[in-house]
């Protein structure tokens, strides 16, 4: 699946026909991907994609792609919006409930945040980057997400003092580092990211993943094939053996 890099990001105007093409989306990427929970599906018709994209890029809001948004400057590290329908299934894959807190981890400019606001209770939107923390609060204020709220802060520390969390969500690949994360589960939470397959020399496969917390136990499942690239704060050290 290719990605696409998107600069100076920032709220667009709302597509004319916005409503049509998230139609046309759910219709013809969302549901022929096994993503059948309604309240899922309702969500990605509601939140408009192209509000979290630079208004030069909006047609490419409702196309099957995943979208890069370029760093502001060197040595920053940008996000990718994941591609509608691998962003659905893993949300499916939470099974969020009405009740649950949830944390989102890099979302970028917020439409993972904004899909999520709309299924829980409270959502709360880390990012370690000024550039994408200013743009959760720029879009949470445009779409009047009352129940979401964007913290500046390292990825892989979360927000401890907001937890603990039923949900944990991961907008990219994982590699190590989750440990801070999983303490901020609840019992029965439920975390959700990509990871890397077993093997693979090239780094571009993957599978999108869902580890649960069970009293101190944490189990993982595999839910299916998806690829984005690894977050910088959930790289693996390289570890170097000398003879």
């Amino acid at each position: 699946m290719q990605d696409i890099v998107l600069e100076n990001v920032g709220a667009a105007k709302p597509l004319p026909q916005s409503a049509i093409l998230r139609q046309t989306m759910v219709d013809c990427q969302i549901r022929t991907f096994d993503v059948t929970d309604q309240r899922v599906l309702n969500r990605m018709l509601e939140v408009p994609r192209e509000q979290f994209l630079p208004a030069d890029q909006a047609h490419l809001a409702y196309s099957d792609l995943a979208l890069r948004l370029k760093p502001a400057a060197a040595g920053k590290e940008g996000r990718a919006l994941l591609a509608p329908l691998v962003l659905a299934r893993l949300i499916q894959g939470a099974e969020v409930k009405p009740t649950d807190n949830v944390l989102d981890i890099a979302p970028g400019t917020g439409y993972s945040s904004a899909l999520l606001a709309g299924l829980s209770a409270r959502v709360h939107a880390l990012e370690s980057e000024q550039q994408h923390f200013r743009a959760l609060q720029s879009n949470f204020a445009a779409l009047r997400l009352a129940n979401a709220e964007a913290h500046l802060g390292p990825l892989a520390v979360g927000v401890p003092d907001e937890g603990p969390f039923d949900v944990i969500f991961v907008n990219g690949k994982v590699e190590a580092n989750l440990e801070a994360l999983f303490a901020q589960l609840n019992d029965g939470g439920r975390l959700l990211a990509l990871e890397s397959v077993a093997g693979d020399l090239s780094g571009r496969a993957g599978r999108a993943v869902r580890y649960e917390k069970a009293g101190k136990a944490i189990g993982c499942r595999g839910l299916f094939d998806a690829a984005s690239p690894v977050l910088r704060d959930f790289r693996r050290r390289e570890q170097f053996s000398f003879n």
